[in-house]
């Protein structure tokens, strides 16, 4: 069997005469290991035996730049801890200035609109489940443009599907780990079934949460629910939404807002149904398991509730940091 045997003198060569048109959303990456950032995302790599790759062994966070500042980033950056600290993940010297370096690597990337994300390691060192073979965690931080999602989402609405997918444990539910399968096995399974979402349901019978998404029911009777945290990652984005829903009920636009138990029927039958997440805010579920939900299409809730985010996003100072753009 013929062989290229790659060496560091022909590396580079050989990797770059590849195609990868999906790099033209990279900007910029910071990695602890190089103690440097970078714009190539050529150089945008990870060693093979950082325990990262092999085990899934680290955690991360997703955060947004909005105009040029950054959404809720003291909220991620706390959800990043409280999943380092569950699984005994050590923090590398680096992320005391996690901020700065942040601040810095979107003025690399050039936008003011983009995603950040931030993961944090076993580090290299070996290929067993030992996490004494890593001598050190490290971290990872990657800025990408942002994706718009299509008009047509939020004037139409979307499909979604209950998934057949085993839900995590409420242990792992509540750790931003860095072992997604469970969520790519649910979004091949929506995409398999046509439609771009799927919602697991748990061992009890009740909604719990997308692959990468949370949902938000708005009941017969006027009631917005949501799943509890206890078998559900901690969204920061339906977070906020349950806050800036409080308003609704003050209007009485809504009868009350809640985290509660959902079952799949009172879903199919809720005026309103919508996923929230970091990097589309919320989407409208106008069809849930093949039956119309409310009038079949994108209700008034959800369009306040949206332009509410939308305000709190862009000019809430209290949970926006400005970057020094000059």
């Amino acid at each position: 069997m013929n062989q290229n045997i790659i060496t560091k003198k022909n590396f580079f060569q050989a990797f770059g005469e590849q195609s990868r048109p999906w790099q033209k959303n990279y900007l910029a990456m910071y990695s602890s290991q190089w103690q440097g950032v970078t714009s190539d995302p050529d150089l945008m790599l990870v060693p093979v035996d950082d325990h990262l790759v092999h085990r899934g062994d680290g955690v991360f966070d997703v955060m947004k730049c909005v105009r040029g500042k950054i959404y809720l980033l003291d909220e991620h950056l706390q959800r990043l801890e409280r999943s380092a600290k569950a699984i005994y993940l050590d923090f590398p010297p680096d992320y005391d200035r996690v901020r700065e370096l942040i601040k810095n690597l979107i003025l690399v990337g050039g936008e003011r609109d983009c995603m950040i994300r931030v993961v944090i390691s076993r580090g290299p060192g070996g290929f067993t489940t030992d996490p004494n073979e890593c001598p050190t965690s490290q971290m990872y931080i990657n800025v990408i443009r942002s994706k718009t999602l299509s008009d047509k989402y939020g004037k139409e609405g979307i499909h979604i599907i209950s998934s057949k997918i085993p839900i995590k444990k409420s242990f792992f539910a509540n750790i931003k780990s860095c072992n997604y399968l469970p969520n790519v096995l649910m979004k091949i399974e929506a995409l398999s079934a046509g439609c771009p979402y799927s919602v697991s349901i748990d061992e009890e019978g009740f909604l719990a949460e997308g692959s990468t998404e949370n949902i938000g029911v708005l009941t017969s009777d006027g009631i917005l629910k949501f799943p509890g945290f206890e078998r559900t990652l901690s969204g920061t984005t339906i977070k906020r939404v349950f806050m800036l829903a409080g308003d609704l009920v003050k209007e009485k636009i809504i009868n009350n807002v809640k985290f509660d138990r959902i079952p799949p029927q009172e879903a199919c039958q809720a005026r309103e149904i919508f996923l929230t997440g970091t990097s589309f805010n919320i989407l409208p579920v106008v069809n849930y398991d093949g039956k119309t939900i409310g009038h079949g299409f994108p209700g008034p809730v959800y369009s306040k509730l949206s332009s509410l985010l939308w305000e709190d996003m862009t000019k809430n100072n209290k949970v926006l940091t400005p970057v020094d753009w000059k």
